[in-house]
């Protein structure tokens, strides 16, 4: 294993370590205004929310890599503390990539990169109509680090394209499209086989892996999210569930490898009570 101290890496090595290994990251396209009406578009991947109640965002806006000056979103956050969190998708990610060119300052980034800006409701920058969600923001503080700018926004107004509402006028996760950063120039796209469902133990508690029994706990087929499965169910079947699915599914094996593998198979298939009742018979 590769250990590195950061304290000796140049800042591009240790930035580039941090990308590739802390991701994908949402990207917060932040819109900005300074005190003399001048427009700026700027993505953001170091970014995320961090409460509901109250709803609080924060991005940081780093100084330039190239220059060492600080960003005009940063500038002009501090002479208005307010801006627009433009949520990106993949219908957008091409513009928006080019809105992060280093444009001069005074150069509207909605321009140049084919935007349309739409009135906010209750704070000055602009949102982004191409974006399926904008978040109206004040900020509350920015804390400088070294060459960090933390920017805290409390969110008091969310817009929602109804395109991308599902069921109880919740978010659709399939039908938003979102994208995320990566490493260098690479993005992830959160859509089709890439998104899956994995149901939260937070009002269950599950039997956990050690009481799967020993010899499928060391197996070399079942892998270590195969065991997180297994040890995420409340409570593994009675004896009588056990009798009724071995009516029910008759299966021979020949080796225990065979047995393993229909098991991971189940598994794979999100058939954990059935593999539990394989397991246990």
């Amino acid at each position: 294993m590769l250990s590195l101290t950061p304290s000796e890496l140049s800042i591009p090595q240790l930035h580039q370590y941090l990308l590739g290994a802390v991701g994908p990251r949402p990207i917060c396209f932040a819109s900005t205004v300074d005190a003399k009406g001048n427009h700026n578009l700027a993505p953001f991947s170091f970014f995320n929310v961090f409460s509901a109640k109250p709803p609080i965002a924060i991005f940081s806006p780093n100084l330039s890599g190239r220059t060492g000056q600080a960003k005009d979103t940063h500038l002009n956050i501090k002479e208005v503390p307010e801006c627009v969190i433009n949520i990106v998708n993949y219908s957008m990610v091409q513009q928006m990539s080019l809105a992060s060119s280093p444009f001069e300052k005074g150069i509207s980034e909605f321009t140049k990169a084919g935007f349309t800006p739409i009135a906010s409701d209750l704070v000055k920058p602009m949102r982004v109509a191409e974006s399926p969600v904008q978040l109206e923001c004040k900020v509350f503080e920015v804390k400088e680090i070294g060459n960090c700018n933390l920017v805290m926004c409390e969110i008091i107004k969310i817009h929602i394209s109804e395109s991308v509402l599902g069921a109880n006028n919740l978010i659709d996760q399939q039908k938003i499209d979102l994208v995320a950063r990566m490493g260098g120039n690479w993005y992830c796209r959160a859509h089709g086989d890439a998104l899956f469902e994995i149901e939260k133990p937070i009002t269950t508690i599950g039997v956990g892996v050690d009481s799967i029994p020993n010899e499928y706990r060391s197996s070399t087929i079942l892998t270590g999210n195969n065991l997180g499965q297994l040890g995420n169910i409340e409570v593994v079947p009675t004896k009588e569930e056990i009798d009724t699915y071995k009516k029910i599914n008759v299966a021979i094996f020949g080796n225990e490898i065979e047995k393993h593998n229909y098991i991971k198979t189940l598994l794979d298939i999100n058939k954990v009570f059935e593999a539990w009742c394989l397991i246990l018979s």
